[in-house]
């Protein structure tokens, strides 16, 4: 086997594993909702996995805290205004339509890149984008209308907010995408996540403070034991894993692996917690899947060089 095609592999593999990683957030967010609010889950997530930055920064990379005071006011408090909104819609969305629904509607996120990137970056807005955006929403809403939402707080949530918080948290990721465009080749992707990270935890809890939702403390060892594979994986471990893998291959197929997500989302959600999708609701996945993909595939065909993706916020 050739240097090149072992470097390939690796790469294609650390983008599998960044999906299958990034796949685990719902299913263990579900398992925490017995244990503690869902608000709080995200605050959780992100301050351990920042935590977790900062140690790594001293220790191996002080260069991680000397940026300007643009990449703060850009990437700290408008990339982690994103997080927030992402940590708390997209628990809302797991908790009011399931795992698989949540992960669909995350997914609308390439067609809203889309659209704000013909607005914003006049950016064409070609016929095969249009016909993948309209695969992409039908899919979306057979998904959500044909899953179960078993063990989420739908009781105390409702569809109606779970989709909401589900477009969302697609809204909050394009965004990220887009501002990542500008802020990854000035300060690096490890960088950028740390900002993301630092801002992202502090508006957190200064939202849910001022919301009357304080977070609150995780009440048992089972809750923390939680809590940290849950940073550990879709915080740390899938970033660093997606990163790895647009190092070695191109943006659009590592891209296209890492849809593998919502499969995992959703199969993890049948086993643990009996969230089942019917016909329909699996062809609309999987409409939803191969779409995103397909999308990849073309854009990344028509670029010599593809930039790299953001990856989901923190």
């Amino acid at each position: 086997m050739t240097d090149g095609r072992r470097v390939r592999i690796i790469g294609y593999l650390c983008a599998l594993g960044a999906g299958a990683t990034w796949g685990t957030t719902g299913p263990l967010s579900t398992g925490l909702y017995g244990l503690m609010p869902a608000t709080s889950i995200g605050f959780w997530r992100v301050l351990i996995g920042t935590i977790a930055l900062v140690v790594w920064g001293l220790l191996f990379r002080r260069d991680l805290f000397r940026v300007d005071g643009r990449g703060w006011l850009l990437v700290g408090l408008g990339g982690g205004a994103l997080v927030a909104l992402f940590e708390i819609a997209y628990q809302f969305a797991i908790a009011g339509v399931g795992v698989a629904g949540a992960a669909a509607l995350l997914y609308t996120a390439p067609v809203i890149v889309a659209i704000l990137a013909r607005v914003i970056l006049k950016e064409a807005l070609t016929p095969l984008r249009i016909a993948l955006a309209v695969i992409v929403m039908v899919g979306v809403a057979l998904t959500v209308t044909g899953g179960s939402n078993t063990g989420a707080e739908a009781a105390r949530t409702g569809i109606a907010a779970g989709v909401l918080g589900g477009l969302l948290s697609a809204l909050s990721y394009a965004f990220t995408t887009l501002m990542a465009r500008y802020a990854v080749p000035r300060y690096g992707v490890v960088k950028v996540l740390f900002l993301e990270a630092v801002g992202g935890v502090l508006l957190i809890g200064v939202a849910l403070t001022i919301w009357g939702r304080a977070p609150s403390l995780p009440p048992s060892a089972e809750t923390w034991r939680g809590l940290l594979w849950l940073a550990a994986g879709s915080v740390l471990a899938a970033n660093f894993l997606f990163f790895a893998a647009v190092k070695r291959i191109e943006a659009a197929p590592a891209s296209v692996a890492a849809t593998i997500e919502p499969v995992v989302g959703a199969l993890l959600a049948f086993l643990l917690f009996s969230q089942h999708l019917t016909p329909l609701g699996l062809i609309g996945l999987l409409m939803v899947v191969g779409g995103v993909a397909t999308g990849y595939l073309k854009e990344g065909a028509g670029e010599p060089t593809p930039p790299a993706p953001s990856a989901p916020p923190v």
